[in-house]
C-alpha cells in the first residue's frame, strides 16, 4: 500500500480529530444516516397520530402514553429509524451528529417499548454528549421514559436539573410538555384538555373557548369532532332556552360519522338528563347503544349514564343495578370511575335483594287472597303471556340474525386477521346466532344469577293488579316444559299443568306458609331501611321504610333497634317522641341504655368504670364487625363515639370507624377518613400506623391514575 493510501485511510479514520476526517464523517454521517432516521421518525410520529383512538369519555393526558402496542403499526419505520441512526456511533464516532442520532435511537427504542435500552441509551447521551442542547433533549426524553416506567424519584432528579439549565426556546417547550410542541394538531388537543379540565370545573363558557380553538389549530378529524359535540353540549347548559337540536342532526346526517352516532345520541341523552327530561334522555341513552358499530368503548358510559337516571333521578333501583352491572362488566379497570361504580354495585346488589324479595311476597300474598277460580284463570294467563312473550323474543333474535348478515355482507365488521382469533362478541353474527339458540333452548330468561332455576317465575307475573315479577322458593319442582320451547306447550296438557302447578307452589296458601312469607317481608324491610341509612345516605327513605314495618309488624323484634335508629335519623324535634317510645317500651333494651348513657356523657369526666364501660363497648361493636354485619357496627359505633368522647380509647373507636367506612362506602371515603384522622389525632399512638396505610393507598391509586 502506498503512503498516500495509509494516509488516506488515517486521516478519514472515525476517530481522528483532521479537519479533513471530520469533514468527512459529518457529511456523510448526516446525509447517509441521521437525515434519513430522522424522516423516518416524523413519518412514524405522523401516522401514530393519525391513527390513534382516543377514549374522549375520560380526560385526555397532555401526552398519549408510549403505547408498544399501538407503535406496532409503525414498527418497520421504527426500525429503518434504529438501523440509520446506529450506523453514526458505529461509523462516525467523531461526527457532531452523533449525540442527535443517540437521541433519535433512545426516542425509536421508547415507542417500541424496549425502555431498558432506550434508558441506556439516552443516559449515555447525558453521560458522554459534547453537544449541551441535544443533551437536553435526550434528557427530556429521559424524563419522560422514568415516568412511563413509573420511575417517579429518577424523573424528579431529571427534572431538578433541567430547570437550572438554560434551555432553548425548543427544549424548555418540551420540557414542560415533553414532546407536546405548541403546534398544529399537539396545539389542538392541549386546547381539548382544557376545556375538559374548565368542564370540571363547572365554568362552561371557557370551556366553549378552548373546544372553539380546537377547530383552528388543524385537529384530527374525532378530535374536532368531539369538540363540536362538547361545546354544543356547554351550549345547552349555558342557556337552557338555546336549541342544540339543528347542530346534533347535522352531525348524525353527516355520512363521515357514521361510527360515532353513538356518542352524538349519548351527548343528547346527557343534555335531555339536565334539563329533566329524564325518559326522553333514556330513549337517546337507547338509541346511542343501538348504535354501536365496531367501536364499542362508548357503551360502558352509556350505560352508566342510564344507571344513574334510574338510580338518583327515578329511584328504579332494580334497573339502576342491572345497567350499573353492564358498566361494569365492560368498563376499563384504569378508568378513574371503576372502583365508585362497583362499591355502589355492591351496595345495590344487596338493596335490591331485599326490595325484590318484599315486592314477590306482597305479590305473592296478594294472589293468594284470590279466589281459587280466579286464581286458576289468572295463572293460565300468566303462561299465556310468558309464550307470547317468547315468540317475539324468538322473532327478534331471528331478526338479529339477518340483521348480522347484512352488517357482515358490508363489511361493517372490519376485523382484520384470523377470525378464529376474534373475540366472538365482537361479531354481531356471532352474537344474533347465539341469542336465537339460547333462546330457542331456555327461552327468555333474564340476565341475572341463578337464570337456568326451573320453575323460575320471572317475568312471569305481569303487572296487572299491582303483582310484580316473583322468583321461585321451591327449586325441585318438575323440569317437564320449564326453560325449553313454551311455544310448544298447549293449554290442558299434561306440560301446562306442570306449569301451572310449579307457579301455585310459590303462593303462601296456607298459614305456615303465609307466616313464613311475613317473617320475610319483615327481615327484608328491617335490612332495606338499615342500607337506605348507613349505605345509600337517604334519610327520608330510611324513616318511611323503618315506620313502614312498625305499622305491618307492630310485634316486630327489630323494634328496639328501630326505634333507636328512628331517633338517630329523625328530624330534631321528633326525637323526643322516639327516646320515649323506646324506653316507654323496652326499658331493658341495650339501646335504651345507649341513650341513656348518651344523656350524660357530655356532663360527666371519665372515671374508671367509664373508661371500661368504653372497653367493653368497644369489644362488643369489635365483634359485630369481625362477624361481617358492618351496618350493625357501624349504627352502634355512631352512638358510642358520641358516648365517649375524650375516653382514652376514642381514637380506637375512630381507627374502627374508618375501617367500617371502608367496607361500607367505598375506598374514596376510607381514604379521606384517613385524612382526618391524621389531622384530628395528631398524639395518639395509632398516628404512625395509620399515616402507613394512608401512604399505602395513595400510592395504590397513584399506580391505578
Amino acid at each position: 500500500m502506498t503512503l498516500l493510501g495509509v494516509w488516506a485511510l488515517t486521516s478519514c479514520s472515525q476517530y481522528s480529530t483532521g479537519r479533513l476526517s471530520v469533514g468527512y464523517h459529518n457529511l456523510t454521517a448526516k446525509y447517509n444516516a441521521y437525515v434519513i432516521a430522522r424522516d423516518k421518525m416524523w413519518e412514524a410520529e405522523k401516522s401514530l397520530q393519525r391513527t390513534r383512538k382516543e377514549n374522549y369519555n375520560q380526560e385526555l393526558l397532555i401526552l398519549p402514553k408510549l403505547d408498544s402496542t399501538e407503535a406496532q403499526a409503525v414498527s418497520a419505520l421504527l426500525d429503518d429509524v434504529i438501523k440509520k441512526a446506529s450506523l453514526v456511533p458505529d461509523r462516525h464516532q467523531n461526527s457532531k451528529w452523533l449525540d442527535n442520532a443517540l437521541v433519535l435511537l433512545g426516542k425509536a427504542r421508547l415507542y417500541k417499548g424496549q425502555f431498558t435500552t432506550g434508558i441506556e441509551t439516552l443516559r449515555y447521551v447525558n453521560a458522554k454528549g459534547r453537544d449541551e442542547e441535544d443533551k437536553h433533549e435526550g434528557l427530556i426524553w429521559l424524563m419522560r421514559a422514568y415516568v412511563e416506567t413509573k420511575d417517579y424519584n429518577s424523573a424528579l432528579s431529571v427534572a431538578e436539573y433541567l430547570r437550572s439549565q438554560p434551555l432553548n426556546d425548543k427544549n424548555t417547550r418540551d420540557f414542560y410538555l415533553v414532546k407536546a410542541l405548541l403546534q398544529g394538531p399537539q396545539t389542538a388537543r392541549l386546547h381539548f384538555v382544557a376545556g375538559q379540565l374548565y368542564d370540571m370545573l363547572e365554568k362552561p363558557q371557557a370551556a366553549t373557548f378552548h373546544y372553539g380553538q380546537v377547530s383552528r389549530n388543524r385537529p384530527s378529524y374525532d378530535l374536532g369532532f368531539f369538540a363540536r359535540m362538547n361545546d354544543l353540549q356547554n351550549q345547552a347548559f349555558t342557556d337552557p332556552t338555546i336549541s342544540t337540536e339543528s347542530g346534533f342532526r347535522r352531525l348524525l346526517n353527516d355520512r363521515k360519522n357514521s361510527d360515532l352516532r353513538d356518542r352524538v345520541y349519548y351527548t343528547m341523552g346527557v343534555i335531555e338528563t339536565r334539563k329533566k327530561n329524564y325518559n326522553k334522555a333514556i330513549g337517546y341513552f337507547k338509541e346511542s347503544v343501538k348504535q354501536t358499530t365496531t367501536n364499542t368503548s362508548q357503551v360502558p358510559y352509556t350505560y352508566l349514564e342510564m344507571a344513574k337516571v334510574y338510580y338518583d333521578k327515578l329511584q328504579n333501583y332494580e334497573l339502576a343495578k342491572a345497567y350499573f352491572d353492564s358498566s361494569l362488566t365492560l368498563l376499563p379497570k384504569e378508568s378513574a370511575q371503576y372502583q365508585k361504580i362497583a362499591d355502589r354495585k355492591e351496595v345495590l346488589d344487596e338493596f335490591v335483594k331485599h326490595l325484590t324479595t318484599v315486592r314477590t311476597e306482597d305479590s305473592l300474598q296478594r294472589l293468594s287472597q284470590m279466589n281459587p277460580a280466579t286464581l286458576d284463570k289468572f295463572l293460565d294467563g300468566v303462561i299465556e303471556k310468558e309464550i307470547e312473550e317468547q315468540e317475539r323474543q324468538v322473532k327478534e333474535a331471528q331478526r338479529l340474525v339477518e340483521q348480522a348478515k347484512a352488517l357482515s355482507a358490508n363489511a361493517v365488521n372490519t376485523f382484520e386477521g384470523d377470525p378464529a382469533e376474534r373475540f366472538v362478541l365482537y361479531d354481531v353474527m356471532a352474537v344474533g346466532r347465539g341469542k336465537a339458540e339460547f333462546q330457542q333452548g331456555w327461552g327468555n330468561r333474564k340476565l341475572e344469577d341463578d337464570w337456568r332455576r326451573s320453575a323460575k317465575v320471572s317475568s312471569l307475573f305481569t303487572q296487572d293488579n299491582n303483582i310484580v315479577a316473583a322468583p321461585t322458593q321451591n327449586n325441585a319442582v318438575n323440569n317437564v316444559g320449564f326453560g325449553g320451547d313454551l311455544t310448544k306447550l298447549t293449554k290442558g296438557s299434561p306440560e301446562w299443568k306442570a306449569r301451572k302447578d310449579a307457579l301455585y307452589r310459590n303462593i303462601p296458601l296456607k298459614k305456615q306458609e303465609l307466616d313464613a312469607s311475613n317473617q320475610r317481608i319483615e327481615d327484608a324491610l328491617y335490612k332495606l331501611g338499615k342500607i337506605y341509612k348507613f349505605n345509600l345516605e337517604e334519610p327520608e327513605n330510611a324513616i318511611k321504610t323503618f315506620k313502614d314495618e312498625i305499622a305491618r309488624f307492630p310485634s316486630t323484634n327489630y323494634k328496639p333497634e328501630i326505634y333507636y335508629l328512628l331517633y338517630l335519623t329523625d328530624a330534631k324535634d321528633k326525637q323526643t317522641a322516639w327516646k320515649e317510645k323506646l324506653t316507654a317500651e323496652f326499658p331493658s333494651s341495650s339501646y335504651t341504655r345507649l341513650l341513656t348513657k348518651a344523656n350524660g356523657a357530655a356532663a360527666t369526666a371519665f372515671s374508671g368504670n367509664s373508661e371500661i364501660e368504653a372497653l367493653r363497648d368497644y369489644e362488643k361493636i369489635l365483634g359485630i364487625y369481625q362477624s361481617g354485619n358492618y351496618t350493625e357496627a357501624f349504627a352502634q359505633l355512631e352512638m358510642a363515639m358520641a358516648i365517649y368522647t375524650g375516653a382514652k380509647m376514642e381514637d380506637k373507636y375512630a381507627v374502627l370507624r374508618i375501617y367500617l367506612l371502608g367496607k361500607l362506602q367505598g375506598r374514596e371515603v376510607y381514604q379521606k377518613a384517613l385524612n382526618d384522622f391524621v389531622k384530628d389525632y395528631p398524639n395518639s399512638p395509632l398516628l404512625p400506623r395509620m399515616r402507613e396505610v394512608l401512604e399505602a393507598q395513595q400510592s395504590t391509586s397513584a399506580r391505578q391514575n
